[in-house]
């Protein structure tokens, strides 16, 4: 069974590159402001996608995932500028995360229900991540989770299990290429 996906404002034509449409509001507001209010450390006033090409992200995936479904490790690639901003609703998952090549460095990000996973830097460039295709998470403990003491509510795993449920993320992201329609479509336009 293949997961439900949306793109928005559009999927990327075959060369990486997004047709220039803003996002739907629905999508923008209040999402995007919170995003780019974020600052970076707390001495700076830049936000996560100050130095993106466009200031903030311009593209959205919509993944449905329902218990048992995953994808396989990957990474996300050159199209897009290397933050992610990831909301997660619905049910938690477990991002398996390794090192790109061996793998040889591994481990576990657990993302609550209404949380916010922000990926950036080495671990958007140097590393693949993936969800298992499973229904329950175990050995969800500190020593297996690396974000274990930012949970918001860590009483939930205190069995080390979590059955999943259907969950829906959202990721937010600058691709790099935007073409105006027009000059996507060059050649069938009148003059």
């Amino acid at each position: 069974m293949h997961r439900r996906l949306q793109a928005h404002p559009s999927v990327l034509t075959s060369d990486n590159t997004l047709l220039d449409a803003p996002l739907p509001s629905w999508l923008s507001n209040p999402i995007i402001p919170r995003l780019t209010a974020l600052s970076v450390n707390s001495e700076s006033k830049d936000h996560i996608f100050t130095s993106a090409p466009h200031g903030a992200p311009n593209h959205c995936l919509i993944n449905e995932y329902l218990p048992s479904q995953g994808i396989s490790p990957h990474e996300d690639g050159g199209a897009y500028y290397p933050v992610v901003a990831t909301v997660s609703l619905g049910s938690h998952i477990v991002l398996d995360v390794k090192s790109k090549g061996d793998g040889s460095s591994r481990w576990r990000i657990l993302q609550e229900s209404r949380s916010l996973l922000i990926t950036t830097g080495e671990l958007y460039t140097k590393t693949l991540h993936g969800i298992s295709e499973i229904r329950i998470d175990e050995d969800l403990a500190p020593e297996g989770v690396v974000n274990w003491d930012l949970l918001g509510d860590r009483a939930a795993f205190v069995n080390g299990k979590a059955k999943r449920e259907k969950r829906v993320s959202l990721t937010f992201r600058d691709v790099i290429r935007v073409k105006k329609l027009g000059k996507a479509f060059g050649a069938l336009v009148r003059r």
